[in-house]
Protein backbone atom coordinates (compact mmCIF):
# COMPACT_ATOMS: atom_id res chain seq x y z
CA UNK A 1 0.00 0.00 0.00
CA UNK A 2 1.45 3.18 -0.70
CA UNK A 3 0.70 6.60 0.50
CA UNK A 4 1.35 10.29 -0.43
CA UNK A 5 0.26 13.10 1.87
CA UNK A 6 -1.43 16.30 1.48
CA UNK A 7 1.27 19.22 2.57
CA UNK A 8 -0.39 21.93 1.02
CA UNK A 9 -3.81 22.90 -0.57
CA UNK A 10 -5.53 26.17 -1.84
CA UNK A 11 -8.75 23.69 -1.22
CA UNK A 12 -9.90 23.17 -4.52
CA UNK A 13 -8.26 19.54 -5.52
CA UNK A 14 -10.43 16.87 -4.83
CA UNK A 15 -11.07 13.56 -6.12
CA UNK A 16 -12.80 12.51 -9.40
CA UNK A 17 -13.93 9.80 -11.46
CA UNK A 18 -15.96 9.54 -14.61
CA UNK A 19 -19.06 10.05 -12.50
CA UNK A 20 -22.37 9.58 -11.04
CA UNK A 21 -25.01 7.80 -13.31
CA UNK A 22 -28.40 6.81 -13.21
CA UNK A 23 -29.54 8.89 -10.19
CA UNK A 24 -30.95 12.46 -11.41
CA UNK A 25 -34.22 11.53 -11.16
CA UNK A 26 -33.51 11.73 -7.12
CA UNK A 27 -32.09 15.73 -8.06
CA UNK A 28 -28.23 14.08 -7.83
CA UNK A 29 -25.85 15.53 -10.32
CA UNK A 30 -23.30 13.21 -12.03
CA UNK A 31 -19.94 15.20 -10.88
CA UNK A 32 -16.91 13.53 -12.41
CA UNK A 33 -13.89 14.94 -14.07
CA UNK A 34 -14.29 17.89 -15.77
CA UNK A 35 -12.12 16.96 -18.40
CA UNK A 36 -12.55 13.79 -18.53
CA UNK A 37 -9.90 13.08 -21.38
CA UNK A 38 -7.02 14.38 -19.62
CA UNK A 39 -8.21 12.28 -16.50
CA UNK A 40 -8.65 9.19 -18.86
CA UNK A 41 -5.38 9.82 -20.05
CA UNK A 42 -4.17 9.97 -16.88
CA UNK A 43 -5.30 6.51 -16.01
CA UNK A 44 -3.86 4.98 -19.48
CA UNK A 45 -0.50 6.01 -19.07
CA UNK A 46 -0.58 3.47 -15.65
CA UNK A 47 -2.85 1.07 -17.31
CA UNK A 48 -5.98 2.26 -15.13
CA UNK A 49 -9.70 0.98 -15.27
CA UNK A 50 -10.34 4.25 -17.15
CA UNK A 51 -13.06 4.82 -13.94
CA UNK A 52 -10.17 4.49 -11.40
CA UNK A 53 -10.27 8.18 -8.85
CA UNK A 54 -7.96 10.81 -9.94
CA UNK A 55 -6.88 14.40 -8.24
CA UNK A 56 -8.65 17.01 -10.31
CA UNK A 57 -6.31 19.88 -9.40
CA UNK A 58 -7.43 23.05 -10.74
CA UNK A 59 -5.18 26.05 -10.46
CA UNK A 60 -2.32 24.90 -8.90
CA UNK A 61 -1.31 24.98 -5.16
CA UNK A 62 -0.79 22.21 -4.03
CA UNK A 63 2.10 20.26 -2.33
CA UNK A 64 2.05 16.34 -2.33
CA UNK A 65 5.04 14.20 -0.11
CA UNK A 66 5.57 10.66 -1.47
CA UNK A 67 5.84 7.69 1.24
CA UNK A 68 6.76 5.11 -0.87
CA UNK A 69 8.61 4.83 -4.42
CA UNK A 70 5.66 4.80 -6.66
CA UNK A 71 4.78 5.39 -10.69
CA UNK A 72 2.01 7.83 -11.30
CA UNK A 73 1.15 10.27 -13.91
CA UNK A 74 0.36 13.63 -14.75
CA UNK A 75 -1.80 15.35 -17.59
CA UNK A 76 -3.79 18.01 -18.33
CA UNK A 77 -3.06 21.58 -17.63
CA UNK A 78 0.66 22.46 -17.50
CA UNK A 79 1.11 23.78 -13.45
CA UNK A 80 4.76 24.12 -13.32
CA UNK A 81 4.94 21.06 -11.57
CA UNK A 82 8.20 20.05 -9.78
CA UNK A 83 9.46 16.42 -8.30
CA UNK A 84 12.25 17.90 -6.01
CA UNK A 85 12.38 21.29 -7.50
CA UNK A 86 13.20 19.56 -11.26
CA UNK A 87 10.80 20.03 -13.76
CA UNK A 88 8.28 17.72 -14.51
CA UNK A 89 6.49 17.30 -17.49
CA UNK A 90 3.12 16.57 -17.84
CA UNK A 91 1.21 13.82 -19.90
CA UNK A 92 3.56 10.91 -19.17
CA UNK A 93 3.94 8.56 -16.06
CA UNK A 94 7.08 9.15 -14.39
CA UNK A 95 8.54 7.67 -11.14
CA UNK A 96 7.89 9.82 -7.64
CA UNK A 97 10.25 8.07 -4.77
CA UNK A 98 9.51 8.04 -1.45
CA UNK A 99 10.63 11.16 0.28
CA UNK A 100 9.90 13.28 -2.47
CA UNK A 101 8.13 16.51 -2.85
CA UNK A 102 5.43 16.96 -6.02
CA UNK A 103 4.36 20.85 -5.95
CA UNK A 104 1.57 22.35 -8.91
CA UNK A 105 1.94 25.74 -9.56
CA UNK A 106 -0.03 28.70 -11.01
CA UNK A 107 -1.18 27.07 -14.77
CA UNK A 108 1.02 28.07 -17.46
CA UNK A 109 -1.51 26.89 -19.77
CA UNK A 110 -4.88 25.21 -19.12
CA UNK A 111 -6.34 25.68 -15.49
CA UNK A 112 -6.86 22.02 -14.21
CA UNK A 113 -3.96 19.01 -13.59
CA UNK A 114 -4.82 15.61 -13.42
CA UNK A 115 -2.84 13.22 -11.32
CA UNK A 116 -2.87 9.57 -11.11
CA UNK A 117 -1.99 6.59 -9.36
CA UNK A 118 -1.40 2.70 -9.85
CA UNK A 119 -5.15 1.04 -9.35
CA UNK A 120 -7.00 4.71 -8.58
CA UNK A 121 -6.72 6.48 -5.32
CA UNK A 122 -8.66 4.55 -2.73
CA UNK A 123 -12.38 6.55 -1.55
CA UNK A 124 -15.63 4.52 -0.87
CA UNK A 125 -18.18 4.59 -3.62
CA UNK A 126 -21.17 6.75 -2.64
CA UNK A 127 -23.53 6.43 -5.20
CA UNK A 128 -21.67 4.11 -7.71
CA UNK A 129 -18.71 6.92 -7.45
CA UNK A 130 -16.06 8.15 -6.06
CA UNK A 131 -16.81 11.45 -7.47
CA UNK A 132 -16.64 14.70 -5.09
CA UNK A 133 -19.52 16.75 -5.20
CA UNK A 134 -19.60 19.59 -2.20
CA UNK A 135 -22.50 21.12 -2.95
CA UNK A 136 -24.16 17.39 -2.52
CA UNK A 137 -21.37 16.90 0.34
CA UNK A 138 -21.42 12.81 -1.29
CA UNK A 139 -17.82 11.55 -2.39
CA UNK A 140 -14.31 12.27 -2.23
CA UNK A 141 -11.89 11.29 0.26
CA UNK A 142 -14.10 10.35 3.29
CA UNK A 143 -17.46 9.96 1.17
CA UNK A 144 -18.82 13.40 2.37
CA UNK A 145 -18.12 15.82 -0.86
CA UNK A 146 -15.10 17.70 1.15
CA UNK A 147 -12.47 18.51 -1.31
CA UNK A 148 -8.82 17.39 -0.15
CA UNK A 149 -7.04 18.87 2.92
CA UNK A 150 -3.38 19.12 4.75
CA UNK A 151 -2.95 16.43 6.40
CA UNK A 152 -4.84 14.25 4.64
CA UNK A 153 -3.45 10.66 3.56
CA UNK A 154 -4.44 9.19 -0.25
CA UNK A 155 -3.70 5.55 -0.82
CA UNK A 156 -2.85 3.49 -3.65
CA UNK A 157 -2.16 0.22 -4.85
CA UNK A 158 1.94 -0.16 -4.16
CA UNK A 159 2.74 -2.05 -7.78
CA UNK A 160 4.95 -0.15 -10.31
CA UNK A 161 3.74 0.59 -14.21
CA UNK A 162 6.18 1.14 -17.07
CA UNK A 163 7.01 4.54 -17.95
CA UNK A 164 5.00 5.87 -20.42
CA UNK A 165 4.13 9.11 -22.66
CA UNK A 166 1.53 10.47 -24.80
CA UNK A 167 2.38 11.12 -28.05
CA UNK A 168 2.75 14.68 -29.27
CA UNK A 169 0.28 14.40 -31.38
CA UNK A 170 -2.44 13.73 -29.26
CA UNK A 171 -1.39 16.47 -26.81
CA UNK A 172 -4.25 19.07 -26.49
CA UNK A 173 -2.73 22.77 -27.02
CA UNK A 174 -4.56 24.43 -24.26
CA UNK A 175 -2.99 27.86 -25.40
CA UNK A 176 -5.07 28.44 -28.68
CA UNK A 177 -8.81 29.93 -28.67
CA UNK A 178 -10.71 26.76 -28.25
CA UNK A 179 -13.80 26.02 -30.59
CA UNK A 180 -16.86 24.00 -29.08
CA UNK A 181 -18.78 22.13 -30.77
CA UNK A 182 -22.56 22.52 -29.98
CA UNK A 183 -25.65 19.75 -30.81
CA UNK A 184 -28.49 22.29 -31.56
CA UNK A 185 -31.49 22.34 -29.29
CA UNK A 186 -35.02 22.37 -30.15
CA UNK A 187 -35.76 26.40 -28.12
CA UNK A 188 -32.81 27.45 -30.95
CA UNK A 189 -35.70 28.21 -33.03
CA UNK A 190 -37.01 30.18 -30.33
CA UNK A 191 -33.93 32.48 -30.44
CA UNK A 192 -33.72 35.99 -33.43
CA UNK A 193 -32.17 35.74 -36.47
CA UNK A 194 -29.81 38.14 -35.12
CA UNK A 195 -28.88 36.36 -31.61
CA UNK A 196 -28.28 32.71 -33.75
CA UNK A 197 -25.86 34.63 -36.06
CA UNK A 198 -23.79 36.06 -32.88
CA UNK A 199 -23.84 33.09 -31.10
CA UNK A 200 -22.06 30.97 -33.55
CA UNK A 201 -20.07 34.35 -35.62
CA UNK A 202 -18.75 36.06 -32.59
CA UNK A 203 -16.30 34.96 -30.01
CA UNK A 204 -16.90 34.20 -26.26
CA UNK A 205 -14.82 35.53 -23.53
CA UNK A 206 -14.67 33.00 -20.31
CA UNK A 207 -15.75 34.89 -17.23
CA UNK A 208 -14.58 34.96 -13.98
CA UNK A 209 -18.02 33.33 -12.55
CA UNK A 210 -16.38 30.01 -13.45
CA UNK A 211 -16.81 26.50 -11.97
CA UNK A 212 -17.31 23.18 -11.75
CA UNK A 213 -21.17 24.29 -12.33
CA UNK A 214 -20.55 26.44 -14.92
CA UNK A 215 -19.31 28.41 -17.00
CA UNK A 216 -20.52 32.07 -18.15
CA UNK A 217 -20.21 33.24 -21.30
CA UNK A 218 -19.73 37.36 -22.26
CA UNK A 219 -20.49 38.14 -25.23
CA UNK A 220 -23.39 39.70 -27.81
CA UNK A 221 -27.12 39.32 -26.11
CA UNK A 222 -28.78 37.08 -26.96
CA UNK A 223 -32.75 37.28 -27.43
CA UNK A 224 -34.97 34.63 -27.12
CA UNK A 225 -38.78 35.54 -28.13
CA UNK A 226 -39.72 31.43 -27.93
CA UNK A 227 -42.75 30.99 -25.63
CA UNK A 228 -42.52 30.52 -22.09
CA UNK A 229 -40.78 27.51 -20.17
CA UNK A 230 -41.32 25.26 -17.61
CA UNK A 231 -38.20 23.22 -16.13
CA UNK A 232 -36.88 20.72 -17.84
CA UNK A 233 -33.89 18.37 -17.51
CA UNK A 234 -30.14 19.61 -18.16
CA UNK A 235 -27.70 17.54 -19.57
CA UNK A 236 -23.91 18.15 -19.81
CA UNK A 237 -22.75 20.90 -22.01
CA UNK A 238 -26.11 22.23 -21.90
CA UNK A 239 -26.01 26.21 -22.68
CA UNK A 240 -28.96 28.04 -21.10
CA UNK A 241 -29.79 31.62 -21.94
CA UNK A 242 -31.22 33.35 -18.76
CA UNK A 243 -33.04 36.87 -18.97
CA UNK A 244 -29.64 38.98 -19.56
CA UNK A 245 -28.71 37.46 -22.82
CA UNK A 246 -25.67 35.96 -21.90
CA UNK A 247 -25.06 31.96 -22.01
CA UNK A 248 -24.11 29.81 -19.32
CA UNK A 249 -22.49 26.26 -20.56
CA UNK A 250 -23.40 23.90 -17.94
CA UNK A 251 -20.73 21.36 -16.40
CA UNK A 252 -20.76 18.32 -14.21
CA UNK A 253 -21.78 19.36 -11.08
CA UNK A 254 -24.52 21.54 -12.82
CA UNK A 255 -28.47 21.25 -11.17
CA UNK A 256 -30.50 18.83 -12.47
CA UNK A 257 -33.28 20.79 -14.17
CA UNK A 258 -33.76 24.57 -14.81
CA UNK A 259 -36.11 26.85 -16.28
CA UNK A 260 -34.15 29.15 -19.52
CA UNK A 261 -33.84 28.08 -22.64
CA UNK A 262 -31.13 26.40 -24.33
CA UNK A 263 -28.95 27.14 -27.57
CA UNK A 264 -28.21 23.19 -27.15
CA UNK A 265 -25.34 21.24 -25.79
CA UNK A 266 -21.93 21.02 -25.91
CA UNK A 267 -20.14 17.50 -26.60
CA UNK A 268 -18.47 16.09 -24.32
CA UNK A 269 -15.37 16.82 -26.07
CA UNK A 270 -16.20 20.56 -25.88
CA UNK A 271 -16.95 20.15 -22.45
CA UNK A 272 -13.39 18.81 -21.12
CA UNK A 273 -11.64 21.58 -23.52
CA UNK A 274 -13.97 24.64 -21.90
CA UNK A 275 -13.09 23.30 -18.39
CA UNK A 276 -9.71 23.93 -19.54
CA UNK A 277 -9.89 27.57 -20.32
CA UNK A 278 -8.97 30.56 -18.17
CA UNK A 279 -11.00 33.57 -17.17
CA UNK A 280 -10.74 35.89 -19.59
CA UNK A 281 -9.93 33.46 -22.95
CA UNK A 282 -11.83 33.29 -25.69
CA UNK A 283 -13.69 31.01 -27.07
CA UNK A 284 -16.27 29.93 -30.08
CA UNK A 285 -19.48 27.71 -30.36
CA UNK A 286 -19.82 26.06 -33.99
CA UNK A 287 -22.69 23.60 -34.46
CA UNK A 288 -22.18 20.02 -35.26
CA UNK A 289 -24.78 17.46 -36.12
CA UNK A 290 -25.65 14.24 -34.29
CA UNK A 291 -23.31 11.20 -36.22
CA UNK A 292 -20.82 13.59 -36.47
CA UNK A 293 -20.25 14.34 -32.81
CA UNK A 294 -21.08 10.77 -32.67
CA UNK A 295 -18.01 9.90 -35.14
CA UNK A 296 -16.03 12.02 -33.40
CA UNK A 297 -16.75 10.89 -29.91
CA UNK A 298 -15.97 6.73 -31.14
CA UNK A 299 -12.53 7.78 -32.62
CA UNK A 300 -11.80 9.93 -29.32
CA UNK A 301 -12.57 6.44 -27.21
CA UNK A 302 -10.63 4.65 -29.93
CA UNK A 303 -7.43 6.35 -29.30
CA UNK A 304 -7.99 6.52 -25.28
CA UNK A 305 -7.76 2.81 -25.75
CA UNK A 306 -5.00 2.79 -27.93
CA UNK A 307 -1.46 1.69 -26.92
CA UNK A 308 1.10 4.39 -25.72
CA UNK A 309 4.88 4.03 -26.25
CA UNK A 310 7.53 3.61 -23.48
CA UNK A 311 9.85 5.96 -22.33
CA UNK A 312 13.33 5.09 -23.53
CA UNK A 313 15.28 7.25 -21.53
CA UNK A 314 14.80 9.81 -18.31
Amino acid sequence: MNRLIIERTLGLAQLQDLGRFGVRHIGVTQGGALDWIAAGWANRLLGNDPDCAVIEIPLGGLTLHCQQDSTLALTGADLAATLDQAPLIPWRSFVMRRGQQLIFHPPITGVRGYLAAPGGFFAPRILGSRSTVRREKLGGLNGEGEPLRSGDCLTFAGDHRPVLMLPSALIPDYSIPALLALLPGPRLSGFSGRSLFDAFNRFWQIDSRADRMGVHLNGPILHYQGAGMVSEGLPLGAVQVPPDGQPIALLNDRQTIGGYPCLGTLTPQACARLAQCPAGTQVMMKTIGSEAAKRQHLDLLGQLAAPLPSVASR
